[in-house]
């Protein structure tokens, strides 16, 4: 192998030394690999991987064969994939196949553009791409990076909770905005920034559009004031779904202070269906283990103590009674307070989100909220896939909660009739907490970012009719 590619590297050389027009005809003409062309494709195109995409590209100009390996889908994703910012080529092929034309999204199927598709022109687009700015806001607390970075750099308080409650939204928004750039370090008029935004006013009513809309132009105007060149404005639950390489689905995003149900299709929040709204969220499932702690005389210094102690030793139990006389029994040692021991604390923290009522609230079950949710979507009867809203997708860091998808699916499929539950599938979140920032980041490494997907200042003066998904 060693002695090939010396070989073709020379070939290589030769060829980018010499007089070749715009087309490499000439190149082409001159340029003979001789016994190499007779090795199989597939040795070729290791060959090809070797060299890296732009000693790649130059092959193109040296024989008829590796030119057509040099546009060979397979090769360019393999670069993508190790140059470039991406995880996965299903991720890629999703984004580019469904997301690089912006919003509103182009109607599925999809696969009638599929066949388009040019990874090589893509890996030349991503690379000039500019990378963008993610402040994904959050319910609880602010994720914030580099969308060419591999996870978010840094947390901060959301700007929900930013500054003094009583100021305009406009202040809070500029100075938390500030605050997230300073930490960053980087200037404001450099990069596009994507800003992912929790769901909220959930309603169709009139007043719910109002507010939405002076939210949407608080961020907009404090941003373009900053002289942000670019703005992308996405909500959570959609951001959610692009993670999870969906357009279509049902977005449950365990917030905060409350969980929300939200019906999403190709790309859009279907408010006129129904958000569901269920009150309780992050905080009441680490209240609820705090209370279980004391009771049982376990000392701790802080609610962060608790909150870690939930993530690292919480799980939701399949079923719920059989899992009361089984062992439960975990340990773990949190710094700076000592080693805690955990029993039924750790599934009955999780039951709550199926019986509130272990908490002292009143309210719905969150898989009693999920499928009056699909039950809407089913009789919405909306053009199209009807099968759209069996994928619900979980976001939020108590999502992440063992055992929380598949306890879901079996409960809907007691709930729901079979029309309805048949294929239904609950997919964990795909990125941990950091879901909605990793969909953000699909965006900002698309090919045709930012066109598509932002607004520049001068649309946002002109005040045009804005599709933003929101």
């Amino acid at each position: 192998m060693s002695m090939v590619l010396r070989r073709v590297w020379e070939l290589v050389s030769s060829t980018s030394r010499g007089k070749v027009d715009g087309s490499g005809a000439e190149a082409c003409s001159r340029s003979d690999l001789g016994e190499l062309e007779q090795l199989p494709g597939d040795i070729l195109l290791q060959i090809l991987r070797e060299l890296g995409p732009k000693d790649a590209a130059k092959m193109s100009c040296v024989c008829k064969a590796l030119r057509c390996l040099v546009f060979d889908n397979r090769l360019w994703v393999h670069f993508l994939q190790t140059y470039q910012p991406d995880p996965s080529s299903d991720s890629l092929f999703f984004a580019e196949a469904t997301l690089s034309y912006g919003y509103p999204l182009p109607l599925p199927p999809f696969h009638a553009r599929t066949p388009q598709l040019s990874f090589k022109h893509i890996y030349g687009q991503r690379a000039r791409v500019p990378g963008s700015v993610i402040i994904d806001g959050g319910s609880g607390y602010c994720k914030f990076g580099w969308s060419k970075y591999a996870s978010p750099s840094g947390r901060s308080a959301t700007f929900l909770e930013f500054g003094n409650i009583e100021s305009p939204m406009y202040t809070r928004l500029r100075h938390f905005f500030a605050t997230i750039y300073n930490r960053m370090q980087v200037k404001p008029n450099t990069q596009p920034v994507i800003v992912s935004v929790p769901i909220c006013h959930y309603d169709d009513t009139e007043s719910a559009k109002a507010s939405r809309r002076q939210l949407k132009e608080a961020i907009y105007s404090a941003l373009f004031d900053m002289n942000v060149p670019a703005v992308c404005a996405v909500n959570q639950a959609t951001l959610a779904l692009f993670a999870a390489k969906r357009t279509s689905g049902i977005a449950v995003n365990i917030g905060f202070q409350v969980t929300s149900v939200v019906p999403i299709f190709n790309g859009k929040v279907m408010r006129s269906v129904g958000v569901e709204v269920v009150g309780l969220g992050a905080l009441k499932l680490t209240g609820f283990l705090r209370e279980k702690m004391q009771l049982n005389n376990l000392n701790f210094q802080s609610l962060y103590t608790v909150r870690t102690l939930k993530e690292k030793l919480c799980y939701v139990a399949l079923d719920y009674e059989a899992e009361l006389s089984k062992d439960a029994q975990a340990s773990f040692e949190a710094v700076g307070e000592g080693r805690f021991t955990l029993s039924k604390e750790r599934f009955q923290t999780g039951e709550i989100l199926f019986q509130p009522h272990l908490a002292g609230v009143q309210a719905m079950g969150l898989h009693q909220a999920i499928a009056l949710c699909m039950e809407h979507c089913h009789s919405a009867e909306l053009a199209g896939d009807s099968d759209w809203y069996k994928t619900v997708v979980l976001s939020g860091g108590s999502a992440c909660l063992p055992g929380l998808a598949e306890r879901l699916e079996k409960e809907l499929k007691a709930l729901l009739p079979p029309y309805i539950s048949n294929g239904t599938r609950v997919i964990p979140p795909p990125y941990g907490a950091d879901t909605p920032w990793f969909g953000a980041k699909i965006i900002g490494n698309l090919s045709t970012f930012p066109g598509p997907w932002c607004v520049t200042k001068k649309q946002f003066r002109q005040k045009p009719r804005l599709n933003l998904i929101w």
